[in-house]
């Protein structure tokens, strides 16, 4: 593949971020559903994950943290390298375990979105934001409602991954 292959990849799965970004800072932030508000981008990054395995996976995390970061206020940066991490296991998870499919990226999206509910909830709980029971009924909802934007997300990168993912460009 070459350097300009490359680049035009990584290109299509950063625009292909953008609706993404749209949903769920500018339509949910405003408008949430069921009383919360889907976190999506990291929906977007376990996908990739799935698609492209661990090395990509990890580099498009680390990607859309920067996203989240400059998006959320207040973020303390965390983020970085919980969402780096956990794109890195999704896509390690989805290259040896699983099938770099729909049902791989439910699974790996689960797992992700869990572990990075329970990070925020220890966040909070630790500077006493809030009680654990708050937090978990936002907490809960956002991870279910955030799963259900699998289905609206992975068919979305799975168009770009066929375009582009994996090393077609170099075939």
């Amino acid at each position: 593949m070459t350097r300009q292959d490359f680049a035009f990849k990584w290109l299509l799965y950063a625009v292909a971020l953008l609706p993404v970004l749209l949903l769920e800072f500018a339509v949910f932030s405003r408008w949430p559903l069921l009383g919360v508000s889907p976190v999506l981008v990291p929906v977007a990054a376990f996908t990739v994950a799935v698609l492209e395995g661990s090395t990509g996976g990890a580099g498009y995390g680390l990607f859309c943290a920067l996203f989240w970061s400059a998006a959320t206020p207040g973020d303390t940066g965390g983020v970085f390298v919980t969402l780096t991490l956990l794109c890195l296991l999704a896509g390690l998870l989805a290259q040896r375990f699983l099938r770099q499919n729909l049902l791989g990226c439910l699974l790996c999206s689960l797992l992700g979105l869990t572990v990075w509910e329970l990070f925020r909830v220890a966040v909070r709980l630790f500077s006493r934001a809030a009680t654990l029971p708050q937090l978990l009924k936002i907490a809960l909802p956002e991870l279910l409602l955030s799963l259900a934007f699998v289905l609206v997300i992975y068919p979305l990168y799975r168009a770009v991954y066929r375009k582009v993912g994996g090393t077609k460009l170099a075939d």
